[in-house]
């Protein structure tokens, strides 16, 4: 993802640009990129750093996104609430939305602050970058002392594919290792036979997870089926979500322009369509 480091933190890249990241000066690492989609929620944290309740703190959230959408000329805003350690604030732009992944610090942000988060994602970064710097070390409690999410437990080794083994081989491969989310096997459940529909794969941005529905732990899936699927949840990491007409758009054509990258990408769909009946009856 492109980005700008502002002042204080070291990068190759200097001034501002259209959209740009923030990261805690010195003490974080980058973060991943927005991404998302239409599947399953993992547990995340039931409160923030205040120990408000979520639905409280959606309605605020809310109220951010009307007050940047006053200020910004680029485009309509998507705001995205984080608890990040690593990243304070990451910008991108799609389709005229520019979803802004903002830590919850910056909820009750006075006006100065909320014009320059506006002014910042239009890529008038120079002053703009200076306030927001100032607000994130003033606020540096909120995240030391935030809440964090309930642990989840990571679970990789299957009985016929090691999915960190085919992840970190796919990183590689396809992503040159910049891939930071996690992986894991699904709650291994009693199956449910005879179900209408099955989710294979999941990503969540919140946690930066990954899940692969067991029922493909199988001796009779292929790896490169496998390895479809978890292709598939990776790109969610590098693939922006816009709204089009009110509408949240979670596969893109460049979305589906990766996913044809896939080395095995013909047969992968076509086993899924020849077999889908089998995994659905597990």
């Amino acid at each position: 993802m492109l980005q700008t480091l502002l002042p204080g933190t070291p990068g190759p890249r200097k001034g501002p640009h259209p959209v740009p990241t923030m990261k805690k000066a010195h003490r974080y690492s980058q973060a991943a990129a927005v991404a998302n989609g239409p599947h399953q929620v993992v547990p995340v944290a039931d409160t923030d750093a205040s120990g408000e309740e979520v639905d409280g703190r959606e309605a605020r959230r809310r109220e951010l996104q009307q007050r940047l959408s006053a200020h910004l000329q680029s485009g309509r805003p998507r705001v995205v609430l984080t608890d990040n350690v690593h990243t304070m604030l990451s910008i991108k732009r799609g389709q005229g939305v520019l979803t802004l992944r903002i830590h919850h610090m910056f909820l009750d942000a006075p006006p100065v602050i909320v014009r320059a988060l506006a002014h910042y994602a239009d890529g008038k970064g120079n002053d703009a970058a200076k306030l927001l710097r100032a607000f994130v070390d003033a606020n540096d409690h909120l995240i030391r002392t935030r809440t964090h999410a309930r642990p989840i437990s990571v679970d990789v080794e299957g009985k016929h594919h090691n999915l960190q083994e085919l992840f970190d081989d796919l990183n590689q491969r396809y992503f040159d290792g910049k891939i930071e989310a996690r992986i894991t096997w699904g709650q291994r459940s009693k199956r449910k036979r005879g179900r209408g529909s099955i989710k294979l794969g999941s990503y969540t941005v919140e946690d930066e997870l990954i899940r692969i529905h067991p029922v493909l732990d199988a001796a009779d899936v292929p790896q490169f089926f496998v390895e479809w699927i978890i292709y598939h949840e990776m790109l969610h990491e590098v693939h922006d979500m816009p709204i089009v007409d009110g509408r949240r758009i979670y596969h893109t054509r460049e979305f589906r322009q990766a996913e044809a990258q896939f080395e095995h990408y013909a047969e992968a769909v076509l086993w899924e369509r020849t077999n889908l009946h089998k995994l659905l009856d597990r």
